[in-house]
């Protein structure tokens, strides 16, 4: 009888500290053992020595979550998972969003219905918390937090979704008195506003406005006031897809100060610049990559790559917003000449994130192997409650694993992705990495170019309380002698 279900053999492991060669083995879909010359298994797989690492996490993407402005999302939990796990991702974060008005429970509740029998990998929700009643407050949130929803994001900006200071102030309170992890999306709604009337009232309103719109500073002052509040209920909070250098300067003053202060960024900052949105103002395909914040320059790209190497960012995710460029219900669902403002906000990524970092950042000696797996798998399982059952190549860890294909002449081509878009913001750029294959909980679920996972095998997650979001320790006097 054999003694595992599955054994991966030579395998090149890396985890976020360590590099080591092993044979894996696997039992029930858990990693059970990790050595040289394993027992016999049912099924074995040959890696040939080829690089063998955790599962990527997702940790910011939104599929099938409800709009106010007539758009629809083009990826569901079918079609999203199904790109993750091509792209070598085994677990992602979606978000169940609070519509004004709305309860949070009834938020969750119909956001389990929208995933139900569709995940081919495992899910964990974010909450996204719009209307911060009392209710919410003393009540709602509180009892989601114990059960299992261990963070949640809040917005700045965005009329639909923005909360006003001291609703984030009361807020992150919540957080600490609970230990969840608390999201922003820092940026000043106020100053937008202001930047796009005037935007308008001259006549500019192609996609390329919307960078003019959002400059840096309108970024740079509200991850400061974030910051500011995070010190004053003295929380631990994670700015998300920051986009450059005047964001980063915030963050490097909050570490120098000692607080605990965590910073995601995402592809579009390393790859896309605002040209991107368009030159000139008959360029409509810009608005294939309107998101908030915009892309930036070179300058910053070189300024965020800076900040993945010395440790500025905890957090590489995609912030896959699936938006099809063609059809009534996609980036033209205002109509085909919408100004800037009424475009819905987004781009694809799920399927090209891992790619992207590892042929661009670990194979040009950017990043280190070690590095790569912390930013965007290991980091993102410590931050939001997963850790050590996701995260990591260890014994007793789910046995979500990528076997990668490396030495590529590849470019990324729309036509070769899986989610449910009508195009990707990286056509075109060179790939040197590809996932071969991809075990979700011990199971192959895409191999050699093929998906070869199902609907509904994917499992929801109850997530830990995570160790980042508790406050600093403050020593006693005694302490400091």
């Amino acid at each position: 009888m054999a003694e595992f279900d599955l054994v991966v053999r030579r395998a090149r492991c890396a985890t976020a500290a360590d590099v080591f060669d092993a044979d894996i083995g696997i039992r029930d879909g858990v990693i059970v053992a990790l050595g040289s010359a394993l027992a016999a298994g049912k099924e074995e797989i040959d890696a040939a020595g080829r690089w063998v690492l955790p599962g990527g996490i997702d940790g910011h993407c939104h599929l099938d979550q409800p709009t106010s402005d007539g758009s629809v999302m083009a990826d569901d939990f079918l079609t999203g998972t199904r790109s993750a796990a091509c792209g070598g991702t085994t677990t992602i974060f979606p978000f169940a969003c609070q519509q004004k008005g709305q309860s949070l429970r009834a938020a969750v509740d119909d956001y389990h219905q929208r995933a139900e029998g569709k995940a081919c990998i495992d899910y964990a929700f974010h909450l996204i918390v719009t209307d911060a009643t009392p209710e919410v407050l003393a009540n709602e949130l509180p009892a989601l937090i114990r059960e299992g929803y261990t963070s949640f994001k809040i917005y700045m900006t965005y009329d639909d979704l923005k909360l006003s200071d001291r609703e984030i102030i009361d807020v992150l309170a919540v957080a600490r008195e609970y230990g969840a992890m608390v999201m922003v999306h820092a940026e000043n709604a106020d100053c937008i506003a202001w930047l796009t009337e005037r935007l308008l009232a001259h006549g500019h309103t192609a996609p390329r406005y919307h960078a003019e719109a959002r400059p840096m500073l309108v970024e740079r002052e509200a991850t400061h006031r974030a910051i500011a509040y995070a010190e004053l209920v003295d929380v631990p909070i994670l700015i998300v897809h920051v986009s450059g250098r005047e964001a980063i300067e915030q963050l490097s003053w909050a570490h120098s100060h000692g607080l605990r202060i965590y910073a995601e960024t995402c592809p579009q900052y390393l790859f896309l610049t605002a040209d991107d949105l368009g030159i000139n103002d008959g360029d409509h395909h810009g608005a294939k990559c309107i998101c908030s914040p915009p892309p930036r320059d070179k300058a910053n790209q070189q300024v965020v790559w800076d900040g993945l190497e010395n440790g500025a960012f905890q957090i590489f995710s995609s912030d896959h917003a699936p938006f099809t460029f063609d059809g009534p219900q996609g980036k033209f669902a205002a109509g085909s000449e919408a100004s800037f403002e009424r475009i819905p906000n987004g781009i694809p990524g799920l399927e090209t994130r891992l790619a992207l970092l590892f042929s661009h950042g670990v194979e040009t000696g950017r990043l280190t192997m070690q590095q790569f797996v912390a930013l965007t798998a290991t980091n993102v399982a410590r931050m939001y409650g997963l850790y050590p059952r996701k995260g990591s190549i260890a014994v007793g860890a789910d046995a979500d694993l990528v076997i990668w294909e490396t030495g590529l002449d590849r470019r990324i081509r729309n036509s070769d992705l899986h989610h449910g878009v009508d195009y990707t913001p990286y056509e075109g750029i060179p790939v040197t990495a590809w996932p071969a294959l991809t075990l979700s909980r011990g199971e192959v679920v895409w191999r050699d170019g093929d998906y070869v996972g199902s609907a509904g095998r994917g499992e929801f997650l109850h997530c830990a309380l995570p160790e980042p979001a508790r406050p600093k320790p403050r020593p006693s006097v005694g302490d400091a002698w």
